[in-house]
């Protein structure tokens, strides 16, 4: 019989939204093959951390494995635990978050298959879709029944699970894989303000290049913080130093699927809209009526963000 296993993301005492939408993609594979569904929770301190997680809906069983070593998400030390656990699952898999996109492919060449990356849908038990060249095309993947499925689930595709009547089973397991010393935790800085988590926030507010420099990005945060939104970014204003790297938006940054995305200053290239064509609603302030981005825009206004901004926070004021 199959078996999935689910490496949680966790931060802060908290179980990432992400590690949800995960439950969802494994709760469509187990459709086909009736598989049971265990969720790992890695950390130092991680009781809260595994109750969450026991109570989303499908999950069977949470292993919570404590390591001094655990206290912060390090991929050289979590990918060989999910090694060691390997042979007792016939798929592993983790969000496409940073996280994810860290742990997972250690894992897979330590246990020597290939990643099946970004899962958008499931077709069958080792067969399923996913998307190429930045979105423009969608490909089947099948995996071999003699390997092991390793894959990331594209949190853009899937809905979070929501919580069961009933808790599942917390099982505490020990370590059982060398940690390399070669690598350690020095620091942990966001330059992103303390608002949502953009990957899983409901509302996002991007700014573009239009927006000239860092100070003018002070309007985007404002709107932002009444709006109780994210801050993102195009890849050319990260570029130009607006904004850290850590809010770009976009196939070479984070992919989300906001219920609201609110864009100022943004053209619209391939590479951009890519990360939010999930997005629930698209709103779109550019001055050129000819750009790209009001092709996919739900709501577009041609004016000057520079006017529109201020007049919208006034009203929202």
């Amino acid at each position: 019989m199959s078996k999935i296993l689910i490496l949680a993301e966790h931060a802060a005492g908290k179980l990432a939204a992400a590690t949800a939408k995960t439950v969802s993609c494994a709760r469509a594979i187990a459709e086909h093959n009736g598989a049971d569904i265990d969720v790992v929770v890695f950390g130092d301190h991680a009781e809260q951390v595994s109750q969450q997680a026991a109570s989303l809906h499908g999950v069977s069983r949470v292993l919570q494995c404590e390591h001094a070593d655990f206290a912060q998400p390090l991929a050289a030390h979590l990918a060989p635990e999910l090694a060691a656990m390997a042979a007792d699952y016939t798929h592993i898999l983790a969000p496409s978050s940073m996280f994810g996109k860290d742990v997972l492919p250690r894992a897979a060449a330590l246990i020597g298959v290939n990643q099946v990356s970004e899962i958008m849908q499931v077709l069958g038990e080792r067969e399923f879709k996913r998307p190429v060249y930045a979105g423009a095309a969608i490909i089947r993947v099948s995996v071999p029944p003699d390997c092991k499925v390793v894959a990331t689930a594209r949190t853009a595709s899937w809905p979070a699970a929501d919580s069961a009547d009933a808790t599942a089973e917390i099982v505490k397991l020990q370590t059982q894989a060398e940690h390399p010393q070669h690598t350690r935790f020095v620091e942990n800085t966001n330059a992103g303000g303390d608002g949502p988590d953009l990957a899983t926030a409901n509302i996002v507010i991007s700014g573009g290049r239009a927006l000239a420099s860092s100070d003018n990005f002070a309007m985007v945060y404002q709107l932002a913080q009444q709006l109780g939104a994210a801050v993102g970014a195009s890849r050319a204003a990260v570029d130009a130093g607006y904004v850290p790297n850590e809010l770009q938006v976009g196939q070479t940054g984070k992919i989300i699927a906001p219920d609201l995305y609110m864009c100022f200053g943004i053209s619209g290239a391939i590479q951009h809209i890519t990360g939010i064509k999930d997005a629930g609603t698209i709103v779109a302030v550019n001055k050129d009526a000819d750009a790209p981005i009001f092709e996919i825009a739900d709501i577009g206004l041609v004016g000057d963000l520079f006017e529109v901004i201020p007049a919208l926070q006034k009203k929202l004021a």
